[in-house]
C-alpha cells in the first residue's frame, strides 16, 4: 500500500508557502486583505507602436501631470535600447525616446501611476495672448459662419455657445457640420469655430478609467476658457463633463504622439486599478524588488488586465470540484461551466444565460439532423462549430436590429466549448434520454452561475490578483478534495429507505 505521508506533506507545504507569501506581502508591503481599505491608484500604460526606417528615431508622447482629483506619484518606461527623458515644454510635459538607428517594428511602453486624491488640484493657468482665428477656406468658412450664427442665437454665453455648437455637429442632418467633419475632426472643427468668436479653446485628450481595460484610445474633448476657469465639454453629449474617473492625458491641445524616423505610429492605453497603503502612496513604492514579493504587477498593464481574469479560474475550478465531489452535481464536462462563467463575466449574467440557452438549444436541433447523416466524428464536430458561429452571427444581428445592445456581447462565448457541449448533449440525448440532458445541462448552468457570482465578487477578485500565494492554498484544497471517497450529498436520497428500515 502506497504511503500517503508524501501527499500530506505536499499539501501542508503548499498551504504554508501560500499563506506565508500572502502574509509577507501584506505585512511588509502593505497590500490590504480587502478591496477599498486603502488609497486607490490607477496604473495607466501607454503602448507606442511604429515602423522604424533605419534612421535616427525620436518619439515624443504627451504625458499627464497632477490634476483635479489625481496626484501623479510615479512614472517610468520600459523600452530597452532607447534613451529616455521627461521634458517640460511650454505646452506641458512630454516623454521623449531617442535612438541613433532603428529598423523594423518598434514598441515602447510608458507607465504612470495616478493616486486618487480629492485634494489634488490642477494649476488654473489662463490662456496667453489673444485668440488667433483659424483660417478656413471658402466653403468651410461659409459652413462655419452658418453654424456659428445659429448657435449664437440659441446661447447666452461662451459655455452655452459651445454646447449648441456640439449639438449641431451631433445632428446627422446638418450639412454644414458634415462638410466640416469631412476635412477635420469634430473637436478641431468646434475649436476652429470658437476661434472665429474670439473664444480661447483647445482640444483635450481624456481617458475613461475603468479597471482591466486594454487597448483603449484617447477620447477627444474640447476645453474653453470662460474667463476664470477651463471648462471641459463632452463631444458626444455637448454638456460639461464631470464624469468620475476621467483622466486628462493631453490637456494643452498639443499632438498626442510625434514620431520622427518612423511611420504607421499609433498609441493605445491599458488601465488597471490597485489599492495601496498610505505609506506606499507617500513613498511612491508599489512594486517590490524581492523574490518573496513575486507579483503580477511587474508585468505590462495590458498583461495585468488579462491576468486579472485568468487568476479567477482556480476559484471556478474549486467550486466545480466542491459541487461534483461533495454535492454530486452532474455537469456536462468537467470545467466547461468555468469557461461559460468567464463568458458570463463579459456578457453579464442574464444576457449570458439567455444567449447560452438559445445557442445550445438551436444547436441541439441542428445536431439532431446531422446525426441522421452518419458523418465521421471530426466532420460532425467541424460542422457543429461552423453552425455555432452562424447561430451567434444571426442572433447578434437580430439583437442589434431590434435594439438589444446586450445581445451583442454573445460573441464572447467560447465557440469550441459550445460546440463540444452541443455534441456531448446530443449523444447523451440519444443514449440516455432527454431527462439526463436536462440534469447535466441544468447542473452545468447552475455551476456556471455560482462560479460567475464568485468571480464578480470584489473580495475574490482583489485577493486572487494581489496575493498569488492564495493560488497555492486553492491547489492544496483541491488536492485534498481529490482524496475524498465518502458519500455525496446527492446520494442521501438514494439511501433514505435504509434509514426508514
Amino acid at each position: 500500500m502506497t504511503s500517503r505521508v508524501p501527499f500530506y506533506l505536499l499539501v501542508s507545504l503548499l498551504v504554508i508557502v501560500g499563506i506565508g507569501m500572502s502574509m509577507y506581502r501584506h505585512d511588509v508591503y502593505g497590500v490590504p486583505w480587502t478591496a477599498g481599505q486603502k488609497h486607490q491608484v490607477w496604473e495607466v500604460e501607454a503602448r507606442v507602436e511604429f515602423e522604424a526606417k533605419g534612421d535616427p528615431v525620436k518619439v515624443s508622447l504627451a504625458t499627464p501631470d497632477t490634476q483635479n482629483g489625481f496626484t501623479l506619484i510615479n512614472e517610468n518606461t520600459s523600452s530597452p535600447g532607447y534613451g529616455f527623458a521627461l521634458v517640460n515644454t511650454e505646452n506641458g510635459r512630454r516623454a521623449e525616446w531617442t535612438k541613433r538607428e532603428a529598423a523594423g517594428q518598434q514598441i515602447l511602453y510608458f507607465k504612470n501611476q495616478m493616486l486618487v486624491d480629492d485634494n489634488a488640484k490642477f494649476p488654473n493657468e489662463p490662456p496667453i495672448g489673444n485668440v488667433v482665428p483659424i483660417a478656413l477656406d471658402g466653403p468651410l468658412k461659409t459652413a462655419a459662419d452658418a453654424i456659428l450664427t445659429e448657435a449664437r442665437q440659441l446661447s447666452a454665453d461662451n459655455s452655452t455657445l459651445t454646447r449648441e455648437l456640439i449639438k449641431q455637429f451631433n445632428d446627422n442632418e446638418s450639412q454644414n457640420a458634415a462638410l466640416l467633419t469631412k476635412e477635420m475632426s469634430k473637436a478641431d472643427a468646434v475649436v476652429a469655430i470658437l476661434s472665429l468668436e474670439n473664444i480661447h479653446a483647445r482640444v483635450a485628450g481624456a481617458l475613461q478609467l475603468e479597471d482591466g481595460r486594454r487597448r483603449q484610445n484617447i477620447i477627444p474633448m474640447v476645453e474653453i476658457w470662460d474667463g476664470e476657469h477651463w471648462q471641459l465639454f463632452n463631444l458626444e453629449t455637448g454638456s460639461k463633463d464631470f464624469t468620475k474617473n476621467l483622466l486628462l492625458w493631453n490637456e494643452k491641445g498639443t499632438p498626442l504622439l510625434e514620431v520622427t524616423g518612423g511611420t504607421n505610429s499609433q498609441v493605445s492605453f491599458s488601465i488597471i486599478s490597485q489599492d495601496i497603503s498610505p505609506k506606499q502612496a507617500t513613498d511612491e513604492k508599489i512594486q517590490a524588488e524581492s523574490l518573496l514579493n513575486f507579483s503580477i504587477h511587474s508585468l505590462p498593464i495590458e498583461e495585468q488586465a488579462m491576468f486579472k481574469t485568468i487568476m479567477l479560474v482556480p476559484i471556478g475550478a474549486l467550486i466545480v470540484v466542491l459541487l461534483r465531489v461533495l454535492v454530486g452535481l452532474k455537469t456536462s464536462g468537467t470545467f466547461m461551466p468555468v469557461l461559460i462563467a468567464v463568458a458570463f463575466v463579459q456578457t453579464q449574467l442574464v444576457p449570458g444565460i439567455v444567449g447560452f440557452l438559445l445557442i445550445v438549444g438551436t444547436g441541439l436541433i441542428i445536431r439532431s439532423y446531422l446525426s441522421r447523416l452518419n458523418l465521421l466524428l471530426v466532420a460532425r464536430i467541424s460542422a457543429v462549430i461552423i453552425t455555432v458561429i452562424l447561430i451567434i452571427a444571426v442572433f447578434t444581428v437580430v439583437a442589434f436590429k431590434i435594439g438589444l445592445v446586450e445581445g451583442l456581447s454573445i460573441t464572447f462565448f467560447p465557440m469550441i466549448i459550445l460546440s463540444w457541449t452541443i455534441e456531448r448533449m446530443s449523444i447523451i440525448w440519444e443514449e440516455e434520454g432527454p431527462k439526463e440532458v436536462l440534469v447535466q445541462g441544468g447542473g452545468s448552468l447552475l455551476t456556471a452561475v455560482l462560479v460567475y457570482l464568485a468571480m464578480t465578487n470584489d473580495f475574490v477578485r482583489h485577493i486572487t490578483f494581489n496575493f498569488i500565494g492564495i493560488q497555492l492554498v486553492i491547489l492544496a484544497v483541491i488536492l485534498m478534495l481529490g482524496n475524498y471517497t465518502g458519500y455525496r450529498l446527492s446520494e442521501l436520497k438514494r439511501f433514505k429507505p435504509l434509514v426508514k428500515d
